[in-house]
C-alpha cells in the first residue's frame, strides 16, 4: 500500500487508487461534478477537482491521477482554489437558479461547491446564458431541465453500464450541447421505468423522477 501525503498528512492509499477517491475516502473534499467510482477513465468535463502534485507542471485533475508512493498532494492552494473558482463561475453563469422549485435543493451538488469556495450562486461579471431549449415533458417518467444541466456526462455512463443498448447520449455541440434521449425510451413500455439511475446520479437535478418535475412545475 502507498504512502502519500496530503495537505500534510500521512495516508495509506489502496494499490492502483484514484487520488480524488482516496482524498474523499479520508475526510478531504474537493470539488467534483462529473466523477463516479466505476468510472475506468474520468474524462475531468467539471474541471473542479484540481489539486497541486510536487513534480508536476501546475494543478491537475484528480480524478485523472493513480496514487503513486511518495507522491506529495496539495488541495488547498491559491492556484488550485482560483481554478475551481473560476470553472464554478463559468458553470453558474448558464445554469437556472430556481433552487426553491428545484428537487435537487438542499441536496445540490452545486450549492455545496458553492458553499464550500465561497461563491455566490448568482455569479457577477458575467453574462447570464441559460440554455434555450425547452424543458421535456414528453418522457413517460422522467422529467429533464436543461437550463440545470452542467454535462457531468453521469447520466450517459449509467446509462451505458446498465443497458444493453444506452437510451441517453450527448447531442450538438459547444454551447448547444444537450443530453438526448432515444426515442424507444420515450414510450408507455420505456425500459426507463425499472430503472431511473440516471436520476439517482445527477448531481444537480437535471434528470429527476417525473413525479418531482409534476410537482415543481406547478409550484
Amino acid at each position: 500500500m502507498p504512502e502519500i501525503l496530503i495537505d500534510g498528512r500521512k495516508i495509506r492509499a489502496d494499490d492502483g487508487a484514484n487520488l480524488l477517491k482516496t482524498c474523499l475516502d479520508h475526510g478531504i473534499y474537493i470539488p467534483n461534478l462529473c466523477w463516479l467510482e466505476d468510472i475506468e477513465s474520468p474524462h475531468a468535463s467539471c474541471r473542479l477537482c484540481f489539486v497541486e502534485i510536487d513534480g508536476f507542471k501546475g494543478p491537475i485533475p484528480s480524478c485523472t491521477v493513480t496514487v503513486q508512493e511518495g507522491m506529495t498532494v496539495h488541495t488547498d492552494t491559491e492556484a488550485v482554489r482560483r481554478l475551481q473558482r473560476s470553472a464554478l463561475r463559468l458553470l453558474l453563469s448558464t445554469h437556472r437558479i430556481a433552487c426553491k422549485t428545484c428537487p435537487a435543493n438542499k441536496g445540490c451538488a452545486l450549492q455545496q461547491i458553492a458553499k464550500f469556495l465561497n461563491v455566490g450562486l448568482k455569479v457577477k461579471n458575467l453574462e447570464h446564458l441559460e440554455h434555450a431549449e425547452e424543458p421535456s415533458q414528453d418522457h413517460p417518467c422522467l422529467g429533464w431541465e436543461p437550463g440545470r444541466c452542467v454535462l457531468c456526462g453521469r447520466c450517459v455512463h449509467v446509462c451505458r453500464i446498465n443497458h444493453a443498448q444506452p437510451f441517453l447520449s450527448f447531442a450538438r455541440r459547444g454551447y448547444e450541447t444537450i443530453i438526448h434521449f432515444a426515442e424507444e425510451s420515450r414510450t408507455e413500455e420505456s425500459p426507463c421505468l425499472g430503472c431511473l439511475k440516471c436520476a439517482e446520479v445527477c448531481p444537480v437535478g437535471a434528470i429527476f423522477p417525473k413525479q418531482a418535475f409534476e410537482a415543481s412545475a406547478a409550484g
